[in-house]
């Protein structure tokens, strides 16, 4: 018994994708919401206000999932800062508040010849957790994303860090698998787990993030009235 000849008919291919045209990189802009606004990192703008929320004492457990930090000295945190601040591997935001830096979130490994890009480097302080405006920061980035036209959005996190886990569930991101080793991180391993939402999947997920959003969804002490569910 042979097996049957292999022809290009065969050979499974992969949807069409006509019109495709790699989109531009995310310009370093203000990018404003309602409940917060995004700029781009300056640290002569926000290091004051950045390392007061995020590099306190009580702090340094923000920063366990992150590849760096905590960071004991002022000095410390503007070098890495500095270098997020100036380099092409990612886009820093401060995510401010009230006129006030009180996290960072960035664009990370942008590829727009795959139409993919990533979010990381999220790191909020702790008058941002639980918020409106939390939930805004990932919200205001994927639809900078999308419009740009891109295909893919990316959440990557350490596979053992369980409220990051959660939080791309909550956002809308599916969960694609676990990489590894896929790093060596402050000395430890790190298996990294891989999230994703495309482009099809955003209108949805827009429609639930905006009526999560909504002022009318927030009772007079700022509690949310439905939870963001996002099929």
């Amino acid at each position: 018994m042979t097996d049957d000849p292999v022809t290009s008919e065969s050979r499974p291919l992969g949807v069409p994708v006509p019109g495709w045209r790699p989109p531009a990189r995310p310009e370093r802009t203000t990018i404003e919401g309602r409940w917060c606004r995004l700029e781009s990192l300056d640290l002569a703008r926000h290091g004051d206000g950045l390392f007061g929320a995020l590099c306190g004492e009580a702090d340094e457990g923000l920063w366990t999932y992150i590849p760096a930090g905590p960071f004991p000295t002022r000095s410390a945190f503007d070098e890495v800062m500095r270098a997020a601040e100036a380099g092409d591997e990612m886009a820093m935001y401060a995510v401010v508040v009230d006129g006030a830096p009180r996290g960072v979130a960035a664009f990370l490994r942008c590829d727009p010849a795959a139409g993919s890009i990533e979010v990381g480097f999220i790191v909020f302080g702790s008058r941002l957790q639980h918020t409106a405006a939390a939930t805004e920061v990932i919200y205001l980035l994927a639809r900078d994303v999308f419009e740009l036209g891109y295909r893919r959005f990316e959440w990557k996190c350490n596979a053992l860090n369980a409220p990051s886990r959660r939080a791309a569930a909550r956002f809308g991101f599916s969960y694609e698998g676990t990489f590894r080793q896929a790093m060596v991180v402050k000395g430890r391993n790190r298996d990294t787990a891989w999230f994703s939402m495309l482009d099809s999947e955003w209108p949805d997920a827009r429609t639930a993030f905006e009526r999560w959003l909504a002022a009318d969804n927030f009772d007079d002490d700022g509690q949310q009235r439905m939870k963001l569910g996002v099929a």
